[in-house]
């Protein structure tokens, strides 16, 4: 068998990482590379060629899942150009979704890596500047005024991680409705009130 042209071990790297991506938000990081480099359709032997440690996959799967939702954010927000409101309540409704909440592996790393980076605190100091860059990132999206955004994002992200956690029981929707309602109702314009 020949050896891999630069160009193909670019692209297998790349594959690996997309697919460690999705993996590790769906499965979390105790994915083990045999069944990683599987699912990329790739030998478990071609890992070492690519990487000096399953920690460093870690790291690039984190911030590729990153860099992956600022792009799709940042189309869902051109939608509602000069509209940040709206921009805000797509976000809302998206991300508070029963698809969002049934496919992790496409989901938010900000959801998605939370626990894995929660339990395992080396990884979390490597990968940590990527991680609350994203946080930071993603609640900017959801600030109005005043607000930064940040409680919004907690609101958002317990919500979907306790959903997940109940899927297969009608809680599992209400708590994606309740905080729907929450962060979608509080934002409203309040009355003027009129003193007659």
């Amino acid at each position: 068998m020949g050896r891999v042209s630069q160009a193909q071990a670019q692209e297998n790297r790349q594959r690996v990482v997309a697919t460690a991506s999705r993996m590790f938000r769906e499965k979390g990081t105790t994915v083990s590379v045999a069944d990683l480099m599987k699912a990329a359709g790739l030998t478990h032997g071609g890992f070492y060629k690519q990487f000096a440690s399953k920690e460093d996959l870690v790291d690039e799967a984190i911030a590729h899942a990153f860099a992956e939702q600022a792009a799709h954010s940042a189309m869902a927000f051109e939608e509602h150009t000069g509209e940040h409101e709206a921009g805000r309540r797509t976000l809302i409704e998206d991300y508070l979704s029963v698809w969002h909440r049934d496919h992790p592996a496409e989901g938010c790393p900000v959801s998605g890596f939370a626990a894995d980076l929660g339990r395992e605190p080396e990884q979390a100091a490597r990968a940590q500047q990527v991680y609350v860059n994203g946080v930071r990132n993603r609640a900017a999206r959801l600030a109005t005024g005043d607000d930064d955004g940040m409680a919004q994002l907690c609101t958002m992200v317990g919500a979907l991680v306790l959903a997940r956690a109940t899927r297969g029981n009608p809680i599992s929707e209400e708590l994606l409705q309740a905080a729907r309602t929450a962060l979608t109702e509080n934002t409203r314009p309040e009355p003027q009130r009129h003193t007659d």
